[in-house]
């Protein structure tokens, strides 16, 4: 059996030019990277800004097992499909981050015959965006050590400085740093720390933007920390957002790629749905929107983070209208979700799959608070028995719910004919009906209880005295009527990992809250959510390697 990277190296991948020319964009509008990969110009945008959109569809899942359970996978191979039956479609995702790459997932292009190419330079350095963003990131940080050194004009209290340095890479060693020692030479010795590229504000600010000018303008709103008089300092009064625009000149434009049977991909920005919004830019949503009848794209993790996400702050900022949500559920992530350890997955059992499947439900139930159709997409694996399938679509008729089996890791665009036929006969019966949860001009913690009662399932939220002392802060300068990014873990509807399944009677704690003012949401951190990932004991990193004469393998 062939490896994913073993499959994308065989790939007959076309020209990109050949590819774009599918969706009517033509080749002077790129700007290549190479011969598989390139940049899409501003003057696309100008010239199709006026066509009707196509139909938007989402795909989401349930929670995870700490391997994830293929939402990408199942969003390239239904892009695939989809073209098989003969719908002009893309695909929108984000760019994978070297976190995973190299830590406990792996490359993050796809799976087997439903993979976006080329694989390598799709998973490692592609074209350079994030670290753009990095640069960007940490100039900024430069300025503001650079201008409390220099006499601290504007009265920056160091001790609250809310902007971090990033670094694309899972480093826990890097959560809490001390900078400026070395004496007065190297500066002010002052406690900072790194967090992930894929969580910094410029990420979801690049995935934001609508074009240069709104992307430095974005910038400029990032609220870095506060003087001692209790004054936000943002980084317009550092002068830094013109030097920060210009390192992200070429980075806020798409990315456009293929898939191995050649539908088109626009592949840009990467925010992680944990710990940021989850969603690729809007830019390239918008982009596909227009140049396609149909677009696939996707959001982080389950439903309770991606997907909320996508619907609370990504549509309603940008202002789409998701036509569907296909919600991927796999019996793994199922028996999972009833208990069977990670190690244990592979047997039968049937039993545990039914206790699990109740977190199925409570994504179906989420998604139809939005007033979104939905269509659950069963991800099989070898190792799923008749009995084990059988039980899910007995569930999911049981609700209501419209189903398919998709086998695309295995068989490409083949194997997602069924859930793609499903999905299109979805979209033309079933009229969606998109509305966010909740109001946004709602006071910050109404909008997390909300999010809690109704998304989660909890009983309510607990605030710390730092939350609570953030949070009036926040409402006092303005940014209460922001919609709230959550981060959580991934692995529960609770902020507890280890409440599988559907857990109710929980509370969760907020331990902070903060504006990511340019992004356009308010961020509130739950549980022990880390926002900068250290590596597993045996990570990916150890089984990659490349021959002396470039071929890299072990990349997933």
């Amino acid at each position: 059996m062939l490896t994913d990277i073993e499959i994308a190296q065989q790939a007959r991948m076309k020209p990109i030019a050949e590819v774009a020319e599918k969706i009517g964009i033509k080749e002077d509008e790129l700007e290549f990277y190479g011969k598989y990969k390139a940049k899409l110009s501003s003057d696309v945008w100008e010239r199709v800004k006026d066509n009707p959109d196509g139909k938007l569809v989402l795909v989401t899942a349930i929670n995870p097992t700490p391997a994830g359970e293929g939402k990408t996978t199942i969003t390239v191979g239904l892009g695939q499909a989809m073209a098989r039956i003969g719908a002009k479609t893309s695909i929108a995702l984000r760019e994978p981050s070297l976190g995973p790459v190299m830590g406990i997932k792996g490359g993050a292009a796809g799976g087997g015959y439903a993979q976006v190419v080329p694989m390598e330079d799709i998973n490692l350095h592609f074209t350079g965006d994030f670290h753009a963003i990095t640069a960007a990131n940490n100039l900024l940080c430069a300025m503001i050590d650079n201008h409390i050194k220099q006499g601290n004009e504007l009265g920056i209290d160091p001790t609250r400085i809310v902007f971090k340095r990033v670094l694309d890479m899972n480093d826990r060693a890097l959560r809490e740093v001390v900078v400026g020692l070395g004496g007065k030479i190297n500066g002010i010795v002052r406690q900072d720390g790194f967090t992930i590229t894929v969580a910094s504000e410029i990420m979801a600010i690049l995935c934001m933007a609508s074009d240069l000018a709104d992307l430095k303008e974005r910038l400029s709103r990032i609220v870095v920390g506060y003087t001692y008089d209790d004054k936000e300092v943002k980084a317009k009064d550092l002068h830094a957002e013109g030097a920060m625009c210009a390192l992200l000149k070429d980075a806020i434009k798409p990315n456009l790629v293929q898939t191995l049977e050649n539908t088109p991909c626009f592949m840009h920005g990467g925010p992680f749905a944990n710990i940021a919004h989850g969603c690729n830019s809007v830019q390239a949503t918008k982009l596909a929107l227009k140049l396609s009848d149909y677009v696939i794209t996707e959001a982080g993790f389950g439903a309770d983070l991606g997907a909320e996400k996508f619907l609370n702050i990504k549509c309603r900022i940008a202002g789409l209208k998701p036509s569907a949500v296909v919600i991927v559920a796999t019996v793994r992530a199922l028996k999972y979700n009833g208990g069977v350890a990670k190690a244990d997955l592979g047997p039968e059992n049937v039993d545990a799959l039914k206790k699990g499947i109740v977190n199925l439900g409570k994504h179906i139930e989420n998604i139809g608070k939005f007033g979104v159709p939905v269509v659950v997409a069963i991800n099989r694996f070898l190792t799923d028995t008749d009995s084990e399938l059988k039980t899910i679509e007995e569930y999911c008729k049981s609700l209501g719910a419209e189903f398919a089996l998709a086998e695309v890791f295995a068989k490409g665009g083949e194997g997602g004919v069924e859930l793609a036929k499903k999905l299109v006969e979805t979209i033309e019966t079933k009229e969606s009906n998109y509305v966010p949860i909740y109001d946004e001009n709602l006071p910050i913690k109404e909008k997390i209880e909300i999010i809690t009662k109704e998304i989660y399932g909890g009983d309510g939220v607990i605030f710390t005295p730092a939350a609570e002392k953030q949070i009036k802060t926040l409402e006092e300068t303005g940014y209460g009527n922001l919609p709230v990014c959550m981060a959580k873990t991934q692995y529960s509807l609770s902020d507890n990992e280890k409440l599988l399944g559907r857990p109710e009677g929980f509370k969760i704690t907020i331990r902070e809250v903060k504006a990511y003012a340019g992004a356009g949401f308010v961020t509130a951190l739950s549980g022990n959510i880390m926002t900068m990932p250290g590596l597993p004991k045996a990570p990916a990193a150890e089984r990659i390697d490349i021959d002396n004469d470039g071929m890299i393998t072990g990349l997933f």
